[in-house]
């Protein structure tokens, strides 16, 4: 009669407390090696009688928090570090293609088409107000906004507007508004003698933009936007 393969599985030696004293006896820097094990131990109570209270415990518990939350805020940073770097490297990658451009109509398309691809958007768009309260009209890879326009949508003063969940306006992203839950304006001053216009970003994921987050690469962006464009149109600044 053929034997069951089951009948002769030697059934695994149970592990006792003794033989885990005895491996971390054998093997000393083991909790250094691994602390987070120690995280879910319980650490040893003292009795000094009725009445006295061992604050022992409690300082250990209050550090081992402390520790946790340390660890949260570690790894908190770090995420937001690479961000940074991530983000810093697209602005460079933006800027540097900006610098590129061989003519007016070329820095209009790497504004219209490469920004959005080089920073990870769904939508890039310059926006120009109309001059002398004329009435908007379509401008080949430009949207043409009223005049006041830009005030109105940043407040007067204002350089630069993060929205983390938001409709796309039509006014500044055109046909491709109906994309955009978060967006980015950012104010443009080309020269003395060019009427306000707009740096515009939008993505579909809303959160991408918000306003905790910091300003200075999307400006410092727009300052080397507004140069490219003062040197083609031969503007002052």
């Amino acid at each position: 009669m053929s034997q069951n393969p089951e009948d002769s599985i030697t059934p695994a030696p149970r592990i006792t407390a003794a033989h885990v004293a005895d491996y971390l006896k054998r093997h000393p820097t083991f909790l250094l090696r691994h602390p987070e094990v120690l995280d879910s131990q319980l650490p040893p109570t003292r009795s000094h009688g009725d009445g006295v209270v061992d604050l022992q415990q409690f300082m250990v518990e209050r550090l081992r928090r402390d520790l946790t939350r340390l660890r949260g805020l570690q790894e908190e940073l770090v995420a937001n570090s690479r961000d940074n770097l991530s983000t810093q490297d697209r602005i460079h990658r933006a800027i540097l293609a900006l610098l590129d451009a061989e003519s007016f109509e070329h820095l209009i398309e790497i504004v219209t088409t490469d920004l959005a691809v080089l920073l990870d958007v769904d939508v890039a768009a310059l926006c120009v107000e109309a001059t002398n309260g004329g009435t908007p009209r379509s401008v080949e890879g430009v949207q043409v906004l009223p005049s006041g326009c830009v005030d109105r949508l940043l407040g007067p003063g204002q350089e630069v507007l993060l929205r983390d969940d938001c409709d796309g306006d039509e006014t500044v992203f055109g046909p491709a508004s109906g994309l955009v839950r978060s967006d980015a304006l950012i104010r443009l001053a080309v020269g003395r003698s060019a009427p306000p216009a707009l740096l515009v970003f939008g993505t579909r994921h809303p959160g991408y933009f918000n306003a905790g987050q910091g300003t200075e690469l999307l400006s410092f962006l727009a300052r080397v936007l507004e140069h490219c464009l003062r040197q083609w149109l031969g503007l002052k600044a």
